[in-house]
């Protein structure tokens, strides 16, 4: 897994979690956290629980472009 400081990003599309495949689920709970932060909760019938919390943060990207007729040339890509 990448990690920019205390961000880590993932390497793959999805995340397998065997150890809860045939587990009986008793309570599904959804949280909104402070900001656009959410979390997903779900606890089995072994006392077991499963927690997953999702972190949206934005990507600012600038750039300078020559406008005018057909498609905007870009002369310079900014990333922040």
């Amino acid at each position: 897994m990448e990690t920019a400081g205390e961000v880590k990003f993932m390497e793959k599309s999805f995340v397998e979690c065997p150890e809860v495949a045939g587990k009986t689920i008793t309570r599904l709970r959804l949280y909104l956290s402070c900001g656009s932060a959410s979390e997903a909760l779900i606890e089995f019938t072994d006392g077991t629980s499963f927690s997953c919390s999702l972190t949206f943060q934005p990507i600012t990207k600038a750039a300078l472009f020559q406008g005018g007729a057909g498609s905007p040339q870009v002369i310079q890509e900014y990333d922040l």
